[in-house]
């Protein structure tokens, strides 16, 4: 009943603001047009323009509409001026929620008065977004910093619209393509997503990470947290100072180099995705802002770390490459690395599906490499993912918003940004970095630890796996079985060996004096082994 009551919620605002008006009806069928005309509030004019009307219709449906209208204002080129300049003042210019109600969380959440607490309390709020908003205070040690507070009640709204949100996934699994789309898994991954946001501790904790992984970078500078003032509704962080992303004048009136500016935010972005496998999955322009610091050498700050991503190594691995084979138009690979990672059926031709993919990206890639945009790509690609039943996937769906927002960012500060220039030397050195010897050996010196716990089991394992496998064998010749057995030894006691050369090293012990001893000790062992339990 509650999800009912909201879907006449919304189709009361869509009416009250007249966003009707926003659907072109001519590619509609005959019933959709009559539809249509026969809306009851049809004759009826809303006075303010179209942006405007979508901007408050979305502030008044709540912070999930709200977080969509943000997405959307980063997407100039998908919008009209008008409309796009009406949805990026839902960036930090939701409408405030009263200062009284502000103190009250904060006093109850740290347990102090305002007044004890901070040395000064600017009452009147900084800026407003979708789930909290920010006052602005000084410490009493002198520091300037600014403390977010959680919207009292947002949960609650919050909940209806996630209920109202797998209805929708419910009735979309009905369709041809529900069940290649996965909506119920792609709303379980936002409903996580939302709620940590709501959780203030966690972005707290987000950021500090974020700062390490950035100190004394020159792309990106994040503020400090301050734990003693962090409670799950509260939010105490150094304040920053710098221009607006968006302020477009303010930044060419400091003599900003926009292009190096344009080009270190796709690199920002592909450092955190696979340098670091933890990026920053909100990056819409009300959350970023730039240095007042040397204009001509630019640097990013960043705030509002509530909802970050990360990835496995394969999916890191699959992204990279795909990207690669994308760009030097190797089709064939994308289409292998498609089936290969169980994004479309692992029974797909990879013929066809390599014709499908080059039949929508020839056209793109005619245009100049500056003028391709991903989503333009990612739009012709879902073509190709009707028809090969491709699935969607859950994991990435953050990062493909967030590759969204940096190219709708990167065009907005300079149009001529040509993303693949920046980002193609990043990717090519990542997996050189990754295959190459050094990237191996840091692999297994991270996974180390685990391998001198393993290796004195290693042996026997590989005693017992062999013996099962012996036991299965049935109608073989004895001296055929007998070669296999001697093989299979062989390598068992070449892998230990392998393990034992490894671990010695990490341990500080020089094994090149006693490598004739160990080797001869361990393989005397495994073959007295392979012997006894062959009754050889």
């Amino acid at each position: 009943m509650h999800q009912f009551l909201r879907i006449f919620t919304i189709a009361g605002v869509i009416a009250r603001y007249r966003l009707d008006n926003l659907i072109n009806t001519d590619h509609l069928p005959w019933y959709g047009r009559l539809f249509f005309k026969l809306l009851p509030w049809r004759w009826h004019k809303h006075p303010d323009p179209r942006g405007a009307r979508l901007r408050m219709a979305f502030t008044d449906l709540g912070p999930i509409f709200v977080k969509f209208g943000q997405i959307l204002s980063t997407r100039r080129d998908l919008l009209p001026d008008d409309v796009g300049n009406e949805l990026a003042l839902l960036q930090d210019q939701v409408p405030p929620f009263s200062s009284e109600q502000a103190v009250a969380i904060i006093e109850k959440s740290l347990g102090q008065p305002v007044d004890q607490l901070f040395k000064g309390f600017e009452r009147e709020p900084m800026a407003s977004a979708s789930v909290a908003q920010v006052h602005g205070a000084t410490l009493h040690n002198g520091d300037t910093v600014v403390v977010k507070v959680i919207r009292p009640g947002i949960e609650k709204i919050i909940r209806k619209d996630i209920a109202l949100l797998y209805l929708l996934a419910r009735l979309i699994r009905l369709t041809s393509d529900g069940r290649r789309l996965r909506p119920a898994e792609v709303v379980a991954d936002y409903e996580s997503t939302i709620f940590d946001e709501l959780n203030l501790q966690r972005e707290a904790a987000n950021g500090s990470q974020l700062r390490r992984n950035f100190l004394d970078s020159p792309l990106l500078y994040v503020p400090r947290v301050y734990w003693e003032y962090t409670h799950t509704n509260v939010l105490v962080m150094e304040r920053i100072y710098g221009v607006p992303v968006t302020d477009m004048e303010g930044l060419r009136k400091q003599g900003t180099n926009m292009k190096l500016l344009a080009e270190r935010g796709v690199e920002t972005f592909f450092t955190q995705v696979f340098r670091d496998s933890f990026f920053h999955a909100d990056m819409h322009p009300g959350n970023i802002f730039v240095s007042f610091d040397n204009p001509d050498d630019p640097k990013y700050i960043g705030i509002d770390c509530g909802i970050v991503g990360s990835l496995t190594p394969e999916d890191q691995s699959y992204l990279a490459r795909n990207l690669l084979a994308f760009f030097r138009r190797d089709y064939r690979l994308v289409a292998k690395l498609h089936i290969d990672s169980g994004w479309v059926p692992p029974d797909t031709r990879v013929n066809e599906l390599e014709g499908a993919i080059r039949t929508v990206c020839e056209p793109i890639f005619e245009k100049p490499l500056a003028e391709i945009s991903f989503g333009m790509v990612l739009l012709n690609l879902f073509q190709v993912a009707r028809r090969f039943n491709m699935e969607v996937q859950p994991q990435l769906v953050l990062l493909q918003k967030t590759l969204l927002n940096i190219e709708g960012l990167g065009r907005q500060l300079y149009p001529q940004l040509d993303l693949w220039q920046t980002a193609q030397p990043f990717l090519e050195k990542w997996m050189k970095e990754r295959v190459a010897p050094t990237g191996v050996l840091k692999r297994l010196h991270h996974n180390m630890p685990e391998l001198i716990e393993q290796a004195p089991f290693l042996a026997h394992q590989v005693l017992e796996e062999l013996q099962s496998i012996k036991q299965r064998q049935v109608q073989v010749s004895e001296d055929r079985n007998k070669s296999n057995h001697w093989a299979g030894r062989f390598l068992g006691a070449f892998a230990l060996l392998g393990a034992v050369a490894m671990v010695y090293p990490v341990l500080g012990i020089n094994i090149s004096g006693w490598a004739p001893v160990l080797l001869g000790m361990t393989g005397g062992y495994l073959l007295s082994q392979s012997f006894s339990k062959s009754g050889a």
